[in-house]
């Protein structure tokens, strides 16, 4: 497979390509106030400052337009109020207040969620419905709303969300009213970055929209260089009164300085300052970097009679590249901790198509929302990952605890460790789904839905136990599954503004892993493994702004490999895995002039058999608190000033299932200020960490421990013209 570099897009580049945009948009109000008297009225995707945090509906686990309140799942929606209110840049921040949502520490290069206890997730991306399962962090300039569902989503979603999934539904063109922003953030650690969104129509039949970022941002953690840049032009098309059509372009890039964190001593994370670093502190030794250029297509045709035909096409070229280096168990006998490191390239394609057909049918005075689908895909990767070498060859060297982050040279090999490889794969993936959401009566409403995927993955391995393969059947391996996904649902409505309900899922999870480059010659003929949810929950709308949910579920992971005693070979499967938890989240407006956005999430995850030596029966799973909370609060004491405060609560949690090292529970205290000047102006103060308190954030194994931030501050001011 022939590995492609895109060039990059210039800080230069991309200010001239806005300011084209923005001309354009000033040169084509003419011909908007003609075209104003003829386009229809339409509903914006986005939430104006009036509706505050609650999205009341969605197509967010259903593909069907859908009141959030009558949904059979746990489904929270972070819209563009929230994210603008809360600052939010990253996954992380919205995962913050997510309950039954965590993340962990990816290496310093990735976006690593943990859902309801289940870790199989850095693939379980989408960005508008269609999968984005490389290994990145990704960012919100382009975004309007982060929907996040949790519980497996497979009829829906395909393979993999075994725990949930994170959906990002991105700015687009429409037909609404013209949009002129720009929002510039300044902030501790240097903190630098623009985002621009300009929509116009340009006659009738067609409006353009492009959003845009810069970033050049430091960072708490030792040389913690971030350059981010990103422009994503939309075009709709009203073809006619029934068929329109959305495409798009964009182009990602991110490049940053990886940092696995600090090791543990004692059972606990040493106790060191925020910017210790373990390895070549130089950034140039630990460069990550993503370039990501995409390709979407959405058309949109209506049949009239409650009939409706999407289809959506997205292509998208993944360039990715990490070199890091991570600390092992400290010795603290001699005052010193080994270093390891290694590098990862991979190169990936992935192509998309979903067709999906509803429509509305009443029979026998029962209403029918039937859904019919069709997704196809191919994903092509490449893969080279190369081991670090020290002096004489070593794999790991050790350094004095006392001056752990001097100059390291190394010399990164191929085959130079048994976890290196050389290789490429293809997957290709064809489903097919229906479903039925079923309305009684104004009490009763059911969801039934089927979903079956023939996934089917081929890998070819250059590298075998370390070494260079000559051609041979340990580096030709194959998989082909048969993914057979249910799902089932009732809601009882008691009183109109309350449901009740209950839920029943199945996801499955191939042997080829999120990364697709996890096949060996004795997992490629195991089953997958099987992600089942049993969830019963209830919502309650205490006004017609503010939402309270409740969800009490049980996970089961089955078809778990653990090595066979007889033997000594993985292909041993188990009912590896079982969390027990609820979840509690409130969105809305609580009054007038206060608005509120948190949740709280009880999870007990437990393994239900022996996987590995650190990984016993009964160990509880790393990275999975028992209880978290999040409270958000604003109030608006004027129509130009308001100020929020914001509460994260983490208890202890174990940092892998070795259960021998314990990241301590904590306490933060966000807050923010904000203030109209006028109505083309807002300032905003956002200060994270206001208590100043040391705290670790999550891990990556016992010995990766990403501290959190100390106190730091935001001042953004956003523009509308």
């Amino acid at each position: 497979m022939q590995r492609t570099v895109f060039p990059r897009l210039s800080p230069l580049a991309l200010m001239l390509q806005l300011t084209f945009t923005g001309a354009l948009a000033h040169a084509a109000d003419a011909d908007q106030q003609r075209a104003d008297a003829a386009l229809p009225s339409v509903t914006v995707t986005g939430q104006t400052e009036a509706d505050a945090y609650l999205v009341k509906r969605t197509s967010a686990g259903t593909k069907t337009d859908t009141a959030v309140r009558d949904l059979p799942q746990t489904v929270t929606i972070i819209n563009q109020a929230l994210i603008k209110d809360l600052s939010m840049q990253s996954m992380a921040d919205v995962a913050r207040y997510v309950p039954g949502i965590g993340m962990a520490n990816g290496e310093g290069n990735r976006d690593a969620p943990i859902f309801r206890g289940s870790s199989n997730a850095s693939g379980d991306f989408y960005i508008d419905g269609v999968r984005d399962d490389v290994e990145y962090y990704r960012d919100l300039y382009n975004v309007d709303q982060v929907e996040a569902l949790t519980g497996p989503n497979a009829m829906v979603f395909g393979r993999g969300g075994s725990g949930g999934v994170i959906n990002r539904v991105t700015k687009q063109a429409n037909f609404g009213p013209s949009v002129r922003a720009a929002d510039l953030t300044l902030g501790s650690y240097q903190n630098r970055r623009l985002t621009v969104d300009i929509g116009q129509a340009i006659n009738d039949t067609l409006v353009l929209r492009v959003t845009g970022l810069m970033e050049d941002s430091e960072g708490y953690q030792r040389n913690a260089k971030v350059k981010r840049s990103g422009i994503n032009p939309t075009l709709a098309i009203r073809v006619s009164n029934d068929t329109s059509v959305v495409l798009g372009l964009e182009h990602f890039e991110d490049r940053r300085a990886a940092d696995r964190g600090v090791p543990s001593l004692n059972g606990v994370p040493m106790n060191l300052p925020v910017d210790a670093f373990f390895g070549d502190a130089s950034a140039d030794s630990r460069p990550t970097s993503v370039n990501a250029n995409a390709f979407s297509s959405v058309i949109e045709h209506s049949f009239g009679n409650g009939i409706h035909l999407s289809n959506k096409t997205r292509y998208t070229d993944y360039n990715k590249f990490y070199q890091n280096y991570n600390a092992g168990v400290v010795n603290a006998q001699a005052g010193t901790v080994p270093i390891s490191a290694y590098n990862n390239h991979q190169w990936r394609k992935n192509l998309f198509n979903q067709t999906d057909l509803t429509t509305d049918l009443n029979a026998g005075g029962i209403k029918h929302k039937i859904l019919a689908g069709l997704e196809l895909g191919k994903q092509d990767t490449d893969y080279l990952r190369m081991t670090g070498l020290f002096s004489k060859g070593g794999t790991s060297i050790d350094v004095p605890l006392a001056r752990p982050d001097g100059s390291l040279p190394v010399n990164y090999v191929l085959g130079g460790g048994s976890a290196d490889r050389d290789g490429y794969s293809t997957a290709k993936i064809a489903g097919v789904y229906f479903q039925d959401q079923i309305e009684i009566d104004p009490q009763w409403q059911l969801i039934a839905g089927l979903r079956y995927d023939n996934f089917k993955l081929d890998y070819h391995n250059n590298i075998a136990a370390g070494l260079r393969a000559v051609p041979a059947s340990a580096a030709n391996l194959s998989s082909s599954d048969n993914l057979v996904s249910p799902r089932f649902g009732v809601v009882y409505k008691p009183v109109p503004a309350a449901t009740v309900y209950a839920n029943y899922s199945v996801a499955s999870f191939p042997r080829g892993g999120d990364q697709l480059s996890s096949l060996n010659s004795v997992n490629q003929g195991l089953k997958p493994e099987k992600f089942t949810n049993y969830e019963i929950g209830a919502k309650l709308e205490i006004n017609p702004d503010l939402l309270a949910t409740l969800a009490v579920y049980r996970l089961n992971r089955n078809n778990v490999a653990v090595t066979n005693p007889a033997t000594g070979i993985a292909d041993r499967l188990v009912d590896g895995q079982r969390t027990n938890g609820v979840e509690i989240g409130i969105n809305g407006k609580v009054t007038r002039h206060w608005s509120i956005n948190g949740g709280y999430a009880h999870q007990d995850a437990k393994l239900l058999a022996t996987a590995s030596a650190t990984a016993l029966n009964g160990a509880i799973i790393g990275m999975v608190p028992k209880n978290t909370l999040s409270l958000w609060n604003r109030y608006d004491f004027t129509q130009a000033l308001a100020a929020g405060v914001g509460l994260v609560r983490r208890s202890d949690m174990f940092a892998s299932t070795s259960n021998t090292v314990v990241l301590p529970s904590y306490t933060r205290v966000d807050a923010a200020l904000f203030y109209t000047i006028s109505a083309n102006y807002k300032l905003q103060l956002n200060v994270e960490n206001l208590t100043d308190k040391k705290y670790y954030l999550y891990a990556n194994g016992d010995n990766n421990i990403t501290p959190g931030s100390p106190r730091a501050y935001r001042v953004s001011l956003h523009a509308s013209f």
